[in-house]
């Protein structure tokens, strides 16, 4: 037997069984335990009295995306929301794609998403072959994000969006120009991420260890300024997106004109003055991180105003993994990984601008 259980809205309702499944099975990555997530364990929770959670090993997960957090992450993400059903539920290690499941012979439900509801399928014909009673199928649908896509553990690593299913970066929130606070100025004073202490007269030093700290990645390399840019290119790199403006410290800066922009697949020209933030570079920062994304495409953004912010929205909009570099005047170079904390970090800064009126 199948059966279908659909969220409604953002409210999910749970009916308990006049008759309750004793022992019922469930298993999954469970990465970045989300409200999908949740929505899942719930309904199974409700439809049965004692819960098996076989959780994907970290060689099986991580053998499609190394960002997969590991096994004991992942378990302690999960008890942590289970925290009141604790003694409902236990987590086990699943090692392939079926589990106990073929000749479990007390479960009597399993749940799944629509995903996995073809394993489900294969794991009953494998049961009536080994003389066991099907379980029945209870298919979970997915819940969606603010977009009308399903929330999913990918779409949350590829930096669309966040665990709630939510935008990092609204689209109304560029509508208009917005500008620099006095709050967000002070807060943006101290170095963001990784400093690596080195010589303004010679950069190259400084880009160089942060270069080797970094290491291969198959996640964007974004560079922030003139100088970082073209520090880049000396020791024989070119970024996956770079954002010039023709200045350093607030100054025209010839040797901006040493920059290959050959190397770059496309040429991205935007608008955006200083302390402030524009549409105009939202949109060539978002365009340059979906053609990488979609082509592997290499984007030179090149800014008529200032660059210096383009961090703030560059976080939110990239996959995690990715690795942004900008230059702290008089102190070097700053290594920032993108993270789920970098993004909630950039989102809070971003809504304590001043949104322009006019």
């Amino acid at each position: 037997m199948k059966v279908a259980v659909t969220p409604r809205g953002t409210h999910y309702i749970f009916r308990r069984r006049e008759k309750m499944h004793e022992i019922g099975l469930l298993g999954g990555t469970f990465d970045r335990f989300h409200a999908g997530h949740e929505y899942l364990i719930n309904t199974a929770l409700s439809n049965c009295k004692k819960l098996e959670i076989w959780l994907t090993n970290d060689q099986k997960a991580q053998s499609k995306d190394i960002r997969v957090k590991n096994w004991d992450e992942r378990s302690r993400e999960l008890l942590d929301f289970l925290s009141e059903n604790k003694a409902s539920v236990s987590i086990n290690i699943l090692e392939d794609d079926f589990g106990p499941a073929q000749e479990h012979i007390h479960a009597s439900v399993i749940f799944c998403t629509e995903e996995t509801l073809e394993k489900c399928e294969l794991i009953n014909s494998t049961r009536i072959n080994n003389r066991l009673k099907p379980l029945e199928i209870i298919s979970v649908n997915r819940v969606d994000a603010w977009d009308g896509k399903p929330i999913s553990s990918s779409r949350i690593r590829s930096g669309v969006i966040d665990r709630m299913g939510q935008s990092w970066i609204p689209d109304s929130l560029f509508r208009t120009e917005i500008s620099l606070s006095e709050n967000v100025e002070n807060q943006l004073k101290e170095p963001f991420g990784h400093l690596i202490h080195g010589s303004e007269e010679d950069p190259k030093i400084a880009i160089s260890e942060a270069y080797s700290l970094i290491g291969k990645t198959s996640y964007p390399l974004i560079s922030v300024g003139d100088v970082t840019t073209l520090s880049l290119q000396k020791i024989g790199i070119i970024p996956d997106i770079a954002v010039i403006d023709g200045m350093t410290k607030r100054e025209n800066w010839p040797e901006a004109d040493q920059i290959d922009k050959s190397r770059f697949t496309s040429i991205l020209h935007c608008t955006s003055p200083a302390g402030k933030l524009t549409n105009s570079i939202f949109e060539a920062c978002k365009s340059s991180i979906l053609a990488w994304k979609q082509r592997g495409y290499k984007a030179l953004i090149i800014v008529d105003g200032e660059e210096d912010l383009a961090p703030l929205i560059l976080h939110p909009l990239s996959p995690i993994g990715s690795v942004i570099l900008y230059g702290q005047p008089g102190k070097g170079i700053v290594i920032r990984w993108c993270d789920e904390e970098s993004k909630e970090r950039c989102r809070n800064l971003l809504s304590q601008f001043e949104i322009n009126q006019s």
